[in-house]
């Protein structure tokens, strides 16, 4: 991963590199803003743990997610964006310019700041999910549902997203089954009574799962754990997807910027401003609700023409 030489001071520096803060590279860049992109610890963001991308608007065959945040990359960068990989570990919004703490060593300044720094999805913690991430293992279901078409899928969770997800997949799937580590659901009556009426859905309640199984190139299957009796047992399925929760990475923006009570970064109506002036968020950030890659960019478009418009009005 190369990186561009920093300077002290910036019009414009973007926190995260995923289809958001890379779309708000582009416009930034095109405006002659010139930002600065600082990329994170996963640069390209959660795209790049995904193996196929097909309802992305532009790729008719499909396109890899490391592929499609390459071209993103170089796209912006071929306007102007400057790329630095790092964490950012403290911001100052006090006064401006802002000040933007880069891992230990580093620091610059930034007349505008666009938070793009994304949510990262829960999981198991498993070595063998870890294994199978993007073979069969996912925290999506509206991207990667299409590939299990005719096949066998675990629902891990019991809130609303994962009956959400749930049903989704039974558009694919020849078969459903949601795993709950307790007996009672913390989802919605209504989202309990959906499922349970859809005679492709399944539960498996006070059950864990202990270990995803796969042949090296694909899930197979998944070895469960019943909570109350200790057994366990061997269960065959081609995927499953994991839907209890996800984390927006706003942990250095706690008591600087307005965040709801689950952590996302709070943006004003039809805008991508935020409490602090000068301060915009975009992506997965600031949405629990659609977490896409294309709403993702969309926003990340509107936090760039935001930003040009205010130093605009500073004028």
């Amino acid at each position: 991963m190369s990186t561009d030489a920093l300077q002290q001071h910036y019009k414009v520096v973007i926190i995260g590199s995923g289809p958001a803060g890379l779309t708000a590279a582009i416009y930034a860049s095109r405006a002659n803003l010139q930002p600065l992109v600082i990329e994170g610890v996963q640069p390209g963001g959660q795209l790049m743990t995904t193996t196929d991308i097909e309802n992305f608007p532009g790729f008719a065959q499909g396109v890899s997610g490391p592929k499609m945040m390459d071209e993103f990359r170089a796209q912006a960068k071929r306007f102007g964006a400057k790329m630095i990989y790092g964490e950012v570990t403290g911001v100052a919004l006090s006064q401006t310019p802002f000040e933007v703490q880069i891992d230990a060593e580093k620091k610059v300044f930034a007349d505008v700041l666009i938070v793009a720094s994304g949510a990262s999805a829960q999981y198991l913690g498993l070595a063998s999910e870890e294994k199978y991430k993007g073979l069969g293992v996912s925290a999506c279901a509206t991207c990667d549902g299409f590939f299990f078409q005719g096949k066998e899928v675990f629902v891990v969770g019991g809130g609303d997203s994962a009956f959400e997800e749930a049903i989704f997949l039974t558009k694919f799937a020849t078969k459903v089954t949601l795993i709950h580590r307790r007996s009672q659901f913390r989802a919605s009556q209504i989202m309990v009574n959906r499922a349970e009426s859809n005679e492709k859905i399944t539960f498996l309640l006070d059950s864990v799962i202990e270990e995803v199984i796969g042949n090296g190139s694909h899930v197979t299957g998944v070895r469960v754990k019943n909570v109350i009796d200790g057994n366990e047992s061997n269960m065959k399925c081609d995927g499953i997807f994991i839907a209890i929760g996800h984390t927006p990475n706003t942990k250095i923006f706690e008591g600087k910027l307005n965040l709801d009570s689950k952590g996302y970064i709070i943006t004003n109506a039809k805008s991508t401003a935020t409490s602090i002036p000068g301060v915009f968020a975009c992506g997965d950030v600031q949405d629990n609700v659609y977490r896409q890659a294309v709403t993702a960019a969309g926003t990340g478009c509107m936090a760039a023409i935001d930003a040009e418009r205010y130093l605009e009005n500073l004028k």
